[in-house]
């Protein structure tokens, strides 16, 4: 809660203490022909000294929604590695209880091929000792 508090209390500062002054971002000359192009049908809508000027309220309101998507997002993402982990714990037990099941059954069968042996053997020592 504090953190949060924090970052709002800054972006207040800053902006009391610049006042309430228009940042007006510079472009580059592809943008500027790019703009250009766009200008003839985008005048008639809007005049052009709002195009290119952005009043700082704006700028701490993309701030501010910026801030607290990243938060949402962060928060998403606690929950998702948390489910993330719980899957893991059941597929774990799931992975251990089919390792469980395997070495049962090949100490199953392990003990089958030993009876198939003696049988075997047994059955050819009594052929030997009737010859």
């Amino acid at each position: 809660m504090g953190i949060t508090r924090n970052w709002f209390r800054r972006v207040r500062r800053r902006l009391s203490r610049k006042g309430n002054r228009d940042i007006v971002f510079l472009q580059t000359n592809a943008e500027e022909e790019e703009q250009e192009q766009e200008e003839i049908a985008y005048d008639s809508i809007v005049p052009s000294f709002q195009k290119k000027a952005v009043c700082l309220e704006e700028v701490a309101a993309i701030k501010i929604q910026t801030c607290f998507r990243g938060h949402l997002a962060r928060r998403a993402f606690r929950a998702l590695r948390s489910l993330v982990k719980l899957q893991a714990l059941a597929r774990g037990v799931c992975a251990r209880r089919q390792a469980r099941i395997a070495l049962q059954f090949m100490h199953t069968l392990a003990r089958l091929q030993v009876q198939v042996r003696t049988r075997q053997l047994v059955s050819r020592y009594s052929e030997e000792s009737d010859c």
